[in-house]
């Protein structure tokens, strides 16, 4: 299992069933600071609105409070771009592969406004390494 860069993020492969390797993106993602605050089943949400079948997809809303208060005080726009995402997408019956949002990609949407660009970057910066960490749990 290798981290590949994306050009939204980064993205790992887990060989893991769906539950097991959603309670470890959990735990990875509580050992940097995140906790969950939202969680989107799009499998239901598609069977519900469009009556389709769709895989095991699953996107959380991940929060590290202190950066995220640190980022809205030097910016408070970026809210649009809060929590960070993480999706779980089933590729198989025993592959799931994990994407996790680069704040500094995210960043870079609002570069041009009024922004202190630098400390919004160093808070950027520092969430993108742990959110490396998390993708590095997960390959363990």
């Amino acid at each position: 299992m290798v981290m590949q860069q994306t050009q939204l993020g980064f993205r790992v492969q887990m060989h893991s069933d769906y539950a097991r390797a959603r309670a470890r993106v959990t735990e990875a993602l509580q050992a940097e600071g995140f906790g969950v605050l939202t969680e989107i089943d799009v499998q239901a949400t598609l069977k519900k609105k469009l009556n389709v079948d769709f895989r095991p997809y699953t996107i959380l809303g991940a929060c590290n409070p202190p950066l995220a208060y640190r980022a809205l005080q030097s910016a408070p726009e970026v809210g649009l771009l809060l929590p960070c995402n993480v999706t779980l997408s089933q590729v198989d019956e025993t592959t799931v592969e994990v994407g996790l949002a680069d704040p500094l990609a995210m960043m870079g949407m609002m570069q041009g406004g009024a922004l202190e660009a630098s400390a919004l970057e160093e808070v950027a910066q520092e969430a993108r390494a742990r959110l490396e960490r998390v993708a590095q749990r997960l390959q363990e």
